[in-house]
């Protein structure tokens, strides 16, 4: 158990004032109460009279909208009929990308019609090369992809249903990967369990199996078994789920199971209560979670532009999307006024099998959407920009966003006379001149001067921070590119070093971007970080002893490095930290965004 005292200290709090102590108290118990009182976008009641002869209605804070005044869960006991329409952004990004396919290649995606046993397809998921796929580029869900090796479908579904809060809590995981890959006999806590549990290996891993548990093996009822559904997947289903603990332990002794096998029932059921899926979502998922991983597969560059077109949504920051393309042979292209749409855009170029990727004007931070729908308007109409004064005059965007696009490198190809190093701030002045107008018969806002410019170069450092700075990633280089030189005479490894040469147990050295944190419920404290440099990914773990001792350093250094132990196990290295040192590469890190604690 952490030292709450010193972490409240280290935080700045006095761990002996009473207003601290009662804070504790307070969000200890947060989790009783509605976590909000909102409208479910999609969700609506029907009754056969008017709703309002049946419930209390009241206007909404939404224009022209009305809300049911009871809470949603209420509304099943009563009998009312409540529908939930769920939105998933990843099914718009799979219908750009097909549209992308049939525009660059001439290539029709039927998702219906799609080779399910795709060899391809399942060696890159057996991989863990997930950057982006739907619901299996987690951390949790990349380490067991290459345990669990699926190699069709409903190996899929069960990879859906198998990383959930619930198994994980029941401790149903690391028995299902061991009797799959033969290190444990598949057995069953009572031979009437067998015909339920049989496809999943003798681990309950669906709502519905779990219902169905209780009435073969406790005497359930249907109704009863319902409700025991409904305990499941409700917010508090813990207390629901505890009061029918006594229920099922007593149907299980009339039905002649044993005590220690009863017990072992229930606490498999009772992390249902920690959310489990039922067994026709991870079925449809799992279609999902194929079609995505097929198109990153086969249509990478179509795949990546459609899921940096629909950010925010995902796992991971643009960076490392692009970072991740890179990896697999993308071409990608700067952003450019004279070349980019709004969006991320597929170009042909000569010679190349693989279409280039351009990065979209979306990318620049800093323009809105009031700025965005301007350059899409002034580019249907008008065409591409030809020079600064040519943006200027037609863009309609104002001093700070033209700023922006001449910090993020987009106006480059604008000053060609200028070397490389020096576009970016070439443009900001010519910009600003063309901006300003003549200023009178003696200051003319074009002036052409046969002399060298005086505008110092910017180092590849400087370049590299303005990308991370203006557009969150850099085709230039990593960041780490700028310390690997430093790093390399000390040990540091590389994550292709790392999953190329590691051993298990062997002391070891990493660093890089921290791009995701987390310290799920059921880890028991521990912390996860991911850490990507110019290579690839590299998983940490940290001890809730070191996260209590280092904790500051974990959760606030943007660029770190880790020394620790190697662990290797199915071709998943992960390092468990002992010490943690921030670095300074100067270099962008401190732009970069990450995951932290979702």
């Amino acid at each position: 158990m952490p030292n709450v005292g010193s972490i409240v200290g280290r935080a700045g709090l006095d761990p002996n004032d009473r207003r601290v102590q009662l804070l504790a108290e307070v969000v200890r118990g947060l989790h009783e109460l509605p976590r909000h009182r909102s409208i479910h976008v999609g969700g609506f009641v029907l009754t056969a009279e008017p709703l309002a002869q049946i419930v209390p209605i009241e206007p909404a804070s939404m224009a022209d909208r009305t809300v049911i005044q009871w809470e949603k869960d209420d509304l099943d006991s009563v009998g009312l009929v409540k529908i939930d329409l769920l939105g998933l952004g990843m099914l718009t990004l799979m219908q750009e990308c097909v549209k992308y396919i049939r525009a660059t290649r001439g290539v029709t995606i039927d998702f219906a019609r799609l080779d399910m046993d795709d060899t391809a397809v399942y060696d890159m998921l057996c991989e863990a090369d997930t950057v982006g796929v739907f619901q299996v580029e987690s951390r949790a869900q990349m380490s067991t992809l290459p345990r669990l090796r699926p190699r069709n479908y409903y190996d899929l579904v069960v990879e859906v249903a198998l990383i959930r809060p619930g198994p994980i809590q029941g401790d149903m995981v690391h028995p299902y990967l061991r009797r799959r890959a033969g290190e444990e006999k598949v057995d069953y806590l009572h031979p009437s369990l067998k015909p339920l549990l049989e496809r999943t290996l003798g681990v309950p891993l669906f709502q519905e199996q779990g219902m169905q548990v209780a009435i073969t093996a406790a005497g359930f009822t249907p109704t009863e078994a319902d409700e025991l559904r409904r305990s499941m997947g409700h917010k508090r289903s813990r207390e629901r789920m505890a009061a029918l603990h006594d229920r099922l332990i007593n149907g299980m002794r009339r039905n002649g199971i044993a005590d220690d096998a009863a017990a072992r029932i229930v606490g498999q059921l009772s992390g249902f209560a920690d959310y489990g899926f039922p067994e026709s979502h991870a079925a449809s998922f799992a279609l999902i979670v194929y079609a995505s991983a097929y198109l990153k597969c086969h249509y990478a560059p179509e795949f990546t532009a459609a899921l940096l077109n629909a950010q925010p949504m995902g796992f991971y920051a643009p960076g490392t999307i692009v970072q991740d393309a890179q990896r697999h042979g993308v071409n990608v292209l700067p952003v450019d006024v004279t070349c980019s749409e709004v969006d991320t855009t597929l170009e042909r170029i000569d010679g190349s099998a693989e279409p280039a990727m351009r990065l979209g004007l979306r990318m620049v931070r800093g323009l809105g959407t009031t700025a965005r729908e301007k350059l899409e308007a002034v580019l249907a109409s008008g065409g591409r920009f030809t020079s600064v004064h040519d943006l200027v005059a037609r863009s309609g965007l104002d001093k700070r966003a033209l700023r922006h696009l001449a910090e993020a490198g987009a106006l480059d190809s604008l000053v060609p006379d200028e070397p490389m190093g020096r576009r970016r701030r070439a443009a900001v002045w010519r910009l600003l001149e063309a901006a300003r107008g003549d200023a009178g018969p003696l200051a003319p806002s074009r002036v052409t001067l046969d002399v060298p410019s005086p505008i110092r170069a910017m180092t590849a450092a400087e370049l590299t921070t303005a990308d991370y700075q203006m557009t969150g990633l850099s085709l230039i280089g990593h960041p780490m590119l700028h310390v690997r030189a430093a790093l390399r005479p000390n040990g540091v490894w590389t994550s292709t070093q790392v999953t190329r040469d590691g051993r298990d147990g062997q002391a070891i050295a990493v660093a890089g971007l921290v791009i995701c944190r987390q310290r799920p419920g059921t880890a028991k404290g521990f912390v996860f970080l991911t850490l990507e440099d110019e290579t690839g990914l590299i998983n940490i773990i940290v001890t809730p002893k070191r996260f209590e001792r280092d904790g500051l350093i974990i959760a606030r250094e943007p660029l770190l490095l880790v020394r620790g132990r190697l662990q290797v196990e199915k071709g998943i290295a992960h390092v468990k930290g002992e010490r943690f040192i921030p670095l300074k590469a100067e270099a962008g890190e401190d732009w970069s965004r990450s995951r932290d604690f979702h």
